[in-house]
C-alpha cells in the first residue's frame, strides 16, 4: 500500500468545532440572527474559541465585526464551500476504490458538511474540494442535493462516487458553468449529462491524461466548450489535434507543463509510457493560432514543473511539492 496519506490538522478541527457550535446556536434561535440576540445567547465555550484567534492588542470591535459577519453570512447563506485545505485521513490501496479512509474522519467530515450546508440556505454556487479529499457517495449526494445553484465544481477524487450519483448530481446542477474533474477512462456519461442539463457550461479542467477516448467524448458532447485546461498531464497528440479541429468555439486552451506520449498508451500502465522527445509543435501552434489564448510552457527542458509531470507520468504527486501548488492554473478563472 502507498504511504501517501492526509491528516485532519488541529486548525481544521477547531474551525469545524466552531462551525458546528455556531450552526447549532442558529438552529436553537429559530433563525433570529440579530447581533443582539446572537451575543445574548453566546456561551463561554464559544467565546473562548473566538478569543483564540484574536490578538491581545485587538479592540473589542473585533468581536462585534465577527458577530456582524456571521449574522450576514447566516442570513444570505454561503456562496462558496471551499474545502481545498482539507485532506482525508487515508491510505492508497491496490483494489477498488483504491483508497481506504479512516471512519472517524468520514464521520467528522459528515458533521462538517452538515453544519456548513445547513448555514448556506441552498445558496452555494462554488464547491471546491482538495484533490485528496475522498468523499463517500452519500456525502457527495448529500452535498449535491443541498447545493442546487452550483456554477463551479472542483472535485477530482471520485474514487468512492458511483456513476449514477455523478449523473444525478449533474442533472440537478442546471446552472453549472465550470468543472475541474479527473481524467477517467470513459467520461462519455459525464459529458452527456452536462450537454443535456447544463446549457451554460463553458469551462473544463482535466487533472490526469488526455487520451483519444476522452477527447472523442468531449468533442462529441460538448462542442461549444470555450475554455479547456489540461496542464501537467500526459497528452496524446492525435487527441489534442482532434480537440483543436472539433471544438470550433474554443477560445482558451492551456497545456502548460504537459508532456506528449505515443498514441495508444494505457492509463493503467504508467511504467511503459513512451514519451516523445523534441516533438514538433508547429501543427499545434498553427491550429491554436485562432484561439484568444493558448498557454504552452516554452522552457520544457529547464522547467521544474515540466520535469515533475514527466517523472510522475502525468499524475503529479502534488503532496510532495509546494503546498497548494495543485491549485495553480494559467487560466485565471480556473485557478483557486
Amino acid at each position: 500500500m502507498c504511504r501517501e496519506s492526509g491528516r485532519l490538522d488541529d486548525t481544521t478541527m477547531e474551525v469545524e468545532n466552531m462551525t458546528v457550535m455556531m450552526s447549532n446556536l442558529m438552529k436553537n434561535l429559530n433563525n433570529d440572527v440579530s447581533v443582539e440576540t446572537l451575543m445574548k445567547n453566546f456561551n463561554n465555550d464559544m467565546s473562548v474559541e473566538i478569543f483564540k484567534y484574536l490578538d491581545i492588542f485587538e479592540s473589542s470591535s473585533a468581536i462585534d465585526r465577527f458577530f456582524e459577519a456571521w449574522c450576514k453570512a447566516s442570513q444570505e447563506g454561503w456562496q462558496t464551500l471551499d474545502f481545498s485545505m482539507l485532506k482525508s485521513d487515508f491510505i492508497k490501496t491496490r483494489v477498488e476504490p483504491f483508497v481506504w479512509v479512516n471512519n472517524r474522519f468520514d464521520n467528522d467530515l459528515y458533521n462538517l458538511l452538515f453544519a456548513a450546508l445547513n448555514s448556506s440556505n441552498g445558496n452555494i454556487k462554488s464547491l471546491i474540494f482538495h484533490y485528496n479529499l475522498f468523499l463517500t457517495d452519500d456525502q457527495f449526494m448529500y452535498t449535491a442535493k443541498r447545493c442546487p445553484l452550483v456554477r463551479r465544481l472542483v472535485f477530482v477524487s471520485w474514487n468512492r462516487i458511483k456513476k449514477i450519483s455523478i449523473k444525478k448530481a449533474i442533472r440537478g446542477w442546471k446552472d453549472l458553468e465550470s468543472m475541474t474533474m479527473p481524467s477517467i477512462r470513459d467520461p462519455k456519461y459525464v459529458f452527456e449529462e452536462i450537454s443535456k442539463n447544463c446549457k451554460n457550461f463553458k469551462e473544463l479542467k482535466i487533472m490526469g491524461h488526455l487520451h483519444m477516448r476522452f477527447a472523442s467524448a468531449l468533442t462529441m458532447h460538448l462542442p461549444n466548450l470555450k475554455v479547456l485546461s489540461i496542464r501537467c498531464s500526459c497528452l496524446d497528440m492525435k487527441a489534442l489535434v482532434l480537440i483543436l479541429d472539433k471544438l470550433q468555439h474554443l477560445q482558451v486552451l492551456n497545456i502548460s507543463h504537459s508532456c506528449f506520449v505515443k498514441p495508444g498508451f494505457s492509463v493503467d500502465d504508467r511504467e511503459r509510457y513512451m514519451f516523445i522527445n523534441d516533438i514538433d509543435l508547429s501543427t499545434i501552434r498553427e491550429k491554436a493560432s485562432r484561439l484568444c489564448e493558448f498557454f504552452l510552457c516554452e522552457k520544457q527542458t529547464s522547467c521544474i514543473m515540466c520535469h515533475r509531470t514527466r517523472d510522475d507520468c502525468g499524475f503529479p504527486r502534488w503532496f510532495m511539492y509546494e503546498e497548494g501548488i495543485w491549485k495553480d492554473d494559467e487560466v485565471k478563472s480556473l485557478a483557486i
